[in-house]
């Protein structure tokens, strides 16, 4: 068997330009950084065990440590890297046609985007779309983003998958001079996602209105002028789209910030609440976001929650939730709703997960995940109260997921 057709092996590694897939080390005696290194190597990723993968550097000629993840998504690169979620992150991309749209300033869903740094099989896919207003390598240079291509990405993802996602360092120097002991060492050192409080640093600085609106076909985005309730969202993160989704239902949108107290959140007279996405780990954020989330329960207003949002609703509620060891992150997850029997194509984003064990009488786990049985959504019995933990505004394709957003109006609405 060739070394290309065997390199589903997890401890296979590198494919630079015409060189076949070369082994990524594992220290042994000495100093462990021994490995092959493929001519022309201007990129490497460093793992915290000493595991060299060498590649061609990409983006901004840096360096950038962080949690090293995978995601399966086949569209959506440049919302990917946008989403505030992935802060703290380093994303291997498993399709190999990153870049073949570019960047616009429209597909976006954070200003400064989030992520660490990017991992690529193939070198970027020069644009070849209308909308294209920049080519992806420019775009990531432009934010400081470093990246690596020819990387044997099927090998990694492998690798995660057995072992769990590892600290690393994604690094571009064009100079093709590494420091890998230092390397090893700065991804030694970190301290990963786990009791790690992210939201601050994503969340927005001051409360402001939002009432802009899904995208249509020449027509752009549109402005939400007659709405039909008033939603604070509370901002750990939030995707622009979540909250495009809930001005295209009919809301007035006012965002605040993720260290907002009930008392801030209330005093805006919202009709209903909303608990966004964001990075990190649950716990940790919901060290402040607890309390909050529990003074809008005591309100009694509509309330519904989104990825990291929907943990921390389960942390107010009394359930714990757990690191999961590789997460899910991609476009195809299907999840079933176990109350209309129906199966959503989900687009997902997270690492740690609602312990089901843990829920106390009266939550229902109203979705569930046909991958791995994972719980996926919450709803609490006769309390207009519900969350899901995947991204109904993501439309991977498909729009299965955008009911939700008209099932929270609908809420309000009965609410009122």
């Amino acid at each position: 068997m060739s070394r290309r057709a065997s390199a589903a092996a997890p401890d296979e590694g590198t494919d630079m330009s015409n060189h076949d897939a070369t082994a990524p080390r594992t220290p042994a005696a000495g100093d462990g950084f021994d490995a092959p290194r493929p001519p022309g190597a201007t990129g490497a990723l460093v793992l915290a065990d000493g595991t060299v993968f060498w590649g061609r550097g990409i983006g901004a000629a840096t360096a950038q440590v962080g949690e090293v993840v995978f995601n399966t998504a086949m569209t959506g690169y440049q919302e990917t890297l946008t989403d505030p979620s992935y802060a703290g992150q380093i994303i291997t991309f498993t399709f190999p046609h990153i870049g073949n749209v570019g960047t616009n300033a429209e597909d976006i869903e954070t200003l400064t985007p989030a992520a660490r740094g990017l991992i690529l099989r193939a070198d970027i896919t020069p644009p070849a779309n209308w909308r294209a207003a920049k080519p992806l390598e420019d775009w990531l240079v432009s934010h400081g983003i470093p990246g690596l291509a020819g990387l044997d990405t099927r090998a990694l993802t492998r690798r995660i998958r057995a072992k769990g996602a590892p600290a690393g360092v994604v690094v571009h120097a064009p100079d093709g001079r590494f420091d890998l002991p230092a390397l090893a060492a700065l991804a030694r050192d970190w301290p990963g996602l786990k009791g790690m409080d992210l939201a601050r640093e994503v969340t927005c600085r001051q409360s402001y209105g939002w009432d802009e609106s899904e995208w249509t076909l020449r027509g752009g985005y549109g402005r939400q002028g007659e709405p039909r309730c008033h939603v604070v969202a509370v901002d750990f993160g939030a995707k622009r789209n979540i909250l495009r989704c809930l001005a295209a239902a009919g809301c007035r949108v006012t965002v605040v910030p993720a260290e907002s107290t009930a008392e801030d959140v209330l005093r805006h007279r919202p009709d209903g609440v909303f608990l966004s996405n964001g990075p990190g780990d649950p716990a940790a954020t919901g060290a402040y976001a607890v309390p909050m989330i529990q003074g809008v329960l005591e309100s009694g207003l509509p309330l519904f929650g989104i990825c990291l949002g929907h943990q921390m609703l389960a942390l107010a509620l009394g359930a714990k939730t757990f690191k999961m060891d590789t997460g899910h992150r991609g476009a195809n997850h299907p999840v079933k709703d176990l109350e209309t029997g129906k199966v959503e194509i989900t687009s997902q984003n997270h690492g740690f997960v609602v312990d089901e064990a843990s829920l106390p009488a009266g939550v229902a786990v109203t979705h569930r995940s046909l991958f791995d049985g994972s719980v996926e959504g919450i709803a609490v019995a006769g309390r207009p109260v519900f969350s899901v933990q995947y991204h109904p505004e993501a439309s991977p394709g498909p729009q299965d997921s955008h009911y939700l957003f008209q099932r929270f109006v609908d809420k309000i609405a009965a609410a009122k």
